[in-house]
């Protein structure tokens, strides 16, 4: 008996048609995974801010109508050919970044970045740049990072879809595959954050809360918040926070003269979460001269260059880059996922709120307005 071949499936999915404007639930049609590709029913998805950036971008890779999202929990729905290692029914996470187990990179412990399937901005399918979207009237619609979760169903590279524990919460799931991991990942796996070592995280945020999160299970002694909202003095607590610094209460001192006061001169660990150049700066200068590390999280948001004094290197500091916290998707969410099971990691406070896929607006509205940390989009509900 031949395998009945998956058909095109009619589905609802928030659509955005220009830069900037409300998404629009429509009726869409997702057609069947290629070769190497797996379809996907979404339960459940959250917004990032990386969806609100290229949201409102006007210029490439800004490209519309897409479907946004890329931080979901789901259910493998069917697979295409020569995928290996998935089923129909298979609790499943969508990642931005692809593992391909085969490359120089992949199989190096040193690096979590593809070289085969190079992270990018693309409208379509990682392989053929085509798209598995149509709207009512069959035009296309573009993809959004390889992932497309605000959508009920949707079409993912093998490459970029981890295979979780089914006792997993799916709110949780959803953490796993962007935000929490990129900020426990940052401490956890690429800083190697050490017990009893001093920590200062730059902006407080759900990733730089995430560090937070990573920094406590690693051990770290001292755990420095950096904001400028007062409000995230009491948050940060919830988190492992111990200490808190507002720039604004400052008086004339710097934020990096008071962090090398509070840690006897300077951070072991800095992290950088917001994209500002300038943050950049105050957090490798509040790093401690001989082995002080300064991860970069955050993605410059109007392209400034970085500057580091030449001096300041030779005494020993360093400066890391940090694409999805160091972590490679299919070897570390599953080990992540792992210690949130057995309560050594903490993730049910990142979420905030929760709506149906029809208030997905709501979501965009909470987080522009600074009100929720993440927020679940339910499409049963």
């Amino acid at each position: 008996m031949e395998d009945k071949c998956p058909e095109p499936i009619r589905c609802k999915a928030a659509v955005c048609r220009a830069a900037g404007e409300p998404l629009t639930v429509e009726e869409v049609v997702v057609d069947p995974p290629r070769a190497y590709e797996l379809r996907i029913k979404i339960v459940c998805t959250s917004l990032c801010h990386s969806d609100v950036t290229f949201w409102r971008m006007k210029d490439f890779p800004g490209v519309f109508p897409r479907i946004f999202g890329h931080e979901a929990f789901g259910v493998v729905e069917s697979v295409g050919e020569h995928v290996e290692g998935f089923a129909a029914g298979d609790s499943v996470v969508p990642t931005f970044l692809s593992q391909c187990s085969e490359c120089t990179d992949c199989k190096s412990s040193r690096s979590n970045v593809c070289s085969k399937y190079r992270f990018a901005v693309r409208p379509g399918m990682p392989r053929d740049d085509t798209t598995r979207f149509r709207d009512a009237g069959g035009s296309p619609l573009h993809h959004f990072l390889g992932v497309s979760s605000f959508s009920e169903y949707t079409v993912v590279d093998v490459t970029q879809v981890v295979k979780v524990d089914p006792a997993l919460p799916p709110p949780t799931a959803c953490l796993l595959s962007c935000g929490a991991s990129t900020g426990v990942g940052a401490a956890w796996k690429l800083a190697k954050v050490e017990p009893g070592s001093s920590v200062a995280i730059f902006g407080l945020g759900a990733v730089g809360l995430a560090v937070a999160e990573g920094a406590r299970i690693c051990g770290a002694s001292k755990i420095i918040g950096v904001d400028l909202n007062p409000e995230k003095d009491e948050l940060g607590k919830k988190f492992g926070v111990t200490h808190f610094i507002n720039p604004k209460e400052l008086g004339e001192k710097t934020v990096s003269q008071v962090i090398i006061e509070m840690t006897d001169g300077g951070a072991d660990y800095c992290f950088e979460c917001i994209g500002l150049a300038a943050l950049m700066s105050d957090a490798f200068q509040s790093s401690r001269e001989g082995w002080g590390k300064t991860i970069i999280l955050g993605v410059e948001m109007h392209g400034a260059p970085f500057s580091i004094p030449s001096r300041e290197i030779l005494h020993g500091k360093c400066v890391m880059g940090s694409l999805f916290g160091g972590v490679k998707p299919k070897q570390d969410i599953p080990i992540l996922a792992e210690k949130y099971l057995n309560k050594e990691l903490e993730l049910d406070k990142f979420i905030t709120h929760e709506v149906a896929l029809k208030d997905i607006n709501t979501a965009f509205d909470l987080l522009l307005q600074g009100k929720s940390l993440r927020c679940t989009i339910w499409m049963d509900k």
